[in-house]
């Protein structure tokens, strides 16, 4: 590999020679043009890096304020705090623990000592810890939340913490609750997407800015940890209801215009127990850390299914 030269910063990028002029008016050259292959991968790499340096500062710019409203609740707390965890199955109890106080811990931290240094028998779910899977949804305080992106200095009240498993769900044990019948209605509802071709025909083209594509796109990014189904008080009173997340997951799939069960999923989902079941109490879109509006995804379903019925297709 040939010797890569040191380069030197000109107007905040990084160049190793000055700009050639262009021999032929309105011929485009690229910048890498006659440079070794070594250069150009260490010119890449260099600028990639400064990329990742801006977007690092950019990201503490934006946690500064956060962090300093967390400081300011720490120092007005105790040092040490008390917490509550469900022990048990679906019979079971709240045992209290004492957890050392720190600056920006979150409830999966606490969860966490508790396991690793009080009492090893607690059962708990978490994956991530980054706020991508969802998988250590809790009941905090009484409001689901994902704990590894829930710091205390936020739900702490009078440092003390009270940490259950999901509502609305039955518990296998300690905070962890058994998902299977959050994931059985989203099979009730449809939400499996059905082709309309073959691997053999041409890619369908979906326009981005249909109408349909951007309903879609409204409610697309759920990622089913079941916050809004542990929150939703129509669930608490009706076993049968289908629940926010499988009708916001069919009413993606009712405007994919590549999808070809939505016959079929319009009359899952107008059926007891479907959306016409649904309060609106938008609980769902309150609690939903992905700011998803399943309520709004619900209505849309409403207003589907009746003109499907007024057109006889139900």
């Amino acid at each position: 590999m040939a010797r890569v030269p040191k380069c030197r910063r000109k107007r905040g990028l990084f160049r190793s020679s000055p700009r050639k002029r262009n021999p032929v008016p309105g011929l485009w050259i690229p910048a890498f043009a006659g440079m070794s292959a070594g250069l150009i991968a260490y010119r890449g790499e260099a600028f990639g890096y400064g990329l990742r340096l801006l977007e690092l500062t950019r990201r503490r710019h934006l946690r500064g304020q956060s962090r300093s409203r967390a400081k300011q609740s720490m120092a007005d707390s105790p040092s040490e705090l008390t917490v509550s965890l469900w022990r048990g199955a679906q019979e079971g109890r709240y045992e209290t623990y004492k957890v050392p106080s720190r600056e920006n811990q979150t409830v999966l931290d606490v969860v966490t000592f508790v396991q690793r240094h009080l009492d090893p028998t607690l059962a708990y779910r978490f994956a991530c810890r980054v706020g991508m899977c969802g998988s250590c949804a809790m009941t905090v305080n009484g409001r689901p939340r994902w704990t590894c992106r829930t710091h205390v200095a936020n739900v702490v009240k009078g440092g003390r913490l009270e940490i259950g498993p999901l509502a609305n769900l039955p518990v296998i044990k300690d905070l962890a609750a058994d998902l299977r019948p959050f994931f059985e209605k989203s099979q009730h509802a449809k939400g499996a997407f059905v082709p309309s071709q073959t691997r053999n025909d041409n890619i369908a083209r979906v326009r981005p800015d249909s109408a349909a594509r951007i309903a879609a796109d409204a409610a697309i990014e759920c990622i089913n940890f079941a916050i809004c189904y542990a929150a939703c008080d129509t669930v608490r009173w009706n076993s049968d209801y289908l629940g926010p997340a499988a009708l916001n997951r069919a009413w993606t799939l009712v405007n994919d215009e590549r999808d070809a069960g939505n016959a079929e999923r319009l009359r899952a989902v107008a059926a007891l127990g479907g959306c016409h079941a649904c309060h609106s109490h938008q609980s769902c879109q309150e609690l939903c850390p992905q700011h998803l509006n399943p309520t709004a995804s619900i209505a849309g379903l409403k207003r589907r299914t009746m003109w499907a019925y007024v057109r006889a297709e139900l």
